[in-house]
């Protein structure tokens, strides 16, 4: 490589020449050049044409000398023209019959992705790869605290594989780092350390929700398109855990440790143990939970910086002493757009919401009355249990069928419970409203408006859960 027009000893330098790409697309710098087939070949592209180096399998980072990594990732336009991530951020593949004993330090992750130069690009699969334009050009330096997390993420995946264990692998294993599929509809086999067994192939990579974070930040922050967060000091969101609980501690066990105390203790107890008055809400459990997991730190630990990274959801059960679940768990309102739009299970919102990982507050019922501020009464729970959880690949299938019902019937113009899944086809999973107000409608993606549905866990579900699998 002779006559490069930037500095490849120098990160600023590289990071300066890539702000020519913002609003522009390769064929302004190539007019002749010929497209390349393939889903990575976008990021080739940009190497051979814009920066100008030769293409290379190269274990390294792909600027070697400052050990920074070029990755090119899509964006999706929502209906009203917002920018939203579209894909999880593939770093590397996973080789699990060469990495299952390699340390964090020494993994192809470690090496090429603790500084990336990422460039954001407007998906539209209806023109050349050439004419697609970039929006963002992004030095990205993994944050300290969200390394620590992923350095458990990463063991929690490499000790899978290390005991002939990954053909079980699953995104909703870990908090920031994922080991995604790939491979044609991710059912490319491959061998396995330890195990006779072949398991899908599978990547490195940043998850959604941690991209979609990243996003927000470069939204906020960007300066005509370009954004490094090296001199950031500030937190952009509220934060569950100091770097010092994060050196000797995973998320797991810091957030079990704040429920310890709890353990059979009733509300008033809870609330007197708190500090805080009984609540008439009717989610005076989740606020509660919200307290302790928080250490009152945080409004909502669901939108708190390593909840939203990680895509991990804290959400409250209660158990009649019948052993009856109180109530369904809901999620949140389908975005029919996206539905739409998505193509692929895998890519889908719903994917991202059900692979992801839940910490389930359990209370259970009482023989005691709950007096109300209001003068209400009603039945008292107590802290049982405080658990992890992930669902199996078994009902991920199970998921993958209420998603193709959903999609088809938006794509149908049949937005309505007599075509969604019904609770009482138990089938795991139902669409029903969320919204108290009859008339709160949403944009409908085949014109006018619909009535709000949400995505639901069925009652039996979330019992056959606590039962069999916590």
């Amino acid at each position: 490589m002779t006559n490069l027009p930037y500095n490849e000893k120098d990160i600023s330098s590289i990071f300066n020449y890539s702000k020519q790409l913002v609003n522009k697309c390769l064929r302004d710098f190539a007019s002749n050049a010929k497209e390349h087939k393939g889903k990575g070949s976008l990021g080739q592209l940009v190497e051979e044409i814009f920066f100008k180096y030769d293409l290379n399998s190269r274990q390294e980072a792909d600027f070697a000398f400052v050990n920074a990594e070029l990755k090119c990732t899509p964006l999706k336009e929502s209906i009203k023209k917002e920018l939203l991530i579209k894909e999880r951020l593939v770093c590397s593949m996973i080789n699990y019959t060469a990495d299952w004993n390699k340390s964090f330090e020494e993994s192809h992750f470690y090496q090429k992705c603790l500084i990336m130069l990422i460039m954001f690009y407007l998906h539209n699969p209806k023109v050349s790869k050439l004419d697609l334009r970039f929006l963002f050009t992004v030095l990205w330096k993994i944050p300290e605290k969200d390394l620590l997390i992923i350095r458990k993420d990463y063991d929690t995946i490499i000790n899978k594989i290390r005991n002939g264990q990954a053909h079980t692998l699953s995104e909703g294993d870990t908090m920031y780092l994922g080991a995604c599929r790939k491979g044609q509809k991710g059912d490319s086999l491959v061998p396995q350390h330890n195990n006779e067994m072949w398991a899908s192939r599978r990547a490195w990579s940043l998850k959604t929700a941690y991209m979609r974070i990243v996003l927000d930040e470069i939204k906020k922050n960007n300066q005509d398109g370009a954004y490094c967060n090296y001199e950031l000091h500030k937190p952009i969101m509220e934060t569950m855990f100091s770097v010092d609980e994060l050196r000797n501690n995973s998320v797991d066990e810091i957030l079990l440790s704040r429920f310890n105390k709890y353990y059979g203790k009733t509300y008033r107890q809870i609330c007197n143990i708190l500090d805080i008055e009984p609540s008439n809400s009717k989610s005076k459990y989740f606020i509660i939970s919200n307290m302790i997991a928080g250490k009152g730190n945080v409004c909502n630990v669901n939108k708190s910086e390593e909840f939203e990274k990680s895509g991990l959801t804290m959400k409250t059960i209660r158990i009649k002493k019948t052993g009856v679940i109180k109530e369904a768990m809901s999620f949140e309102n389908i975005d029919y757009q996206e539905v739409s739009d998505c193509e692929e299970w895998t890519d889908s919102r719903l994917y991202e919401l059900f692979t992801s990982r839940f910490m389930f507050v359990i209370f259970r019922e009482t023989d005691n009355v709950l007096q109300l501020p209001n003068g209400k009464a009603e039945p008292e729970y107590k802290l049982e249990k405080v658990a992890f959880w992930t669902m199996s690949p078994k009902d991920l299938d199970i998921a993958k069928a209420y998603w193709n019902n959903i999609r088809h019937n938006i794509l149908e113009n049949h937005i309505s419970p007599l075509y969604f899944w019904n609770a009482k086809d138990d089938n795991n999973f139902h669409v029903r409203p969320k919204a108290k107000v009859a008339n709160d409608l949403t944009e409908n993606p085949n014109g006018g408006m619909v009535k709000k549905y949400c995505y639901w866990f069925n009652q039996k579900y979330v019992r056959n859960i606590i039962e069999n699998e916590l």
